[in-house]
């Protein structure tokens, strides 16, 4: 029995100081299951697991940790992992 892959992916091109912005932008609009944020030369920086369960007070260091990277590179690539619609 073939298991169907119920997500897909988006990327998104940003400068480092629209990076928490766009994040943020990104959680709010839901059903994503995970943020991976890369360097302009494909290298991870930093994967960010979403759930259900994650919400406010939980996501304060982590959105503290995306801030943090922005300083430190100037252009990103985020991609978005997204449960596909029923």
């Amino acid at each position: 029995m073939e298991e169907k892959n119920s997500s897909f992916k988006n990327e998104f091109q940003v400068k480092g100081e629209d990076l928490l912005k766009r994040v943020k932008e990104i959680i709010e609009e839901g059903n994503v299951r995970r943020i991976i944020i890369k360097n302009s030369e494909g290298k991870v920086f930093m994967e960010i697991p979403l759930s259900v369960g994650v919400v406010g007070a939980l996501l304060v260091p982590v959105l503290a940790a995306v801030g943090a990277l922005a300083a430190l590179v100037s252009n990103f690539t985020i991609q978005v992992v997204r449960k596909e619609e029923e």
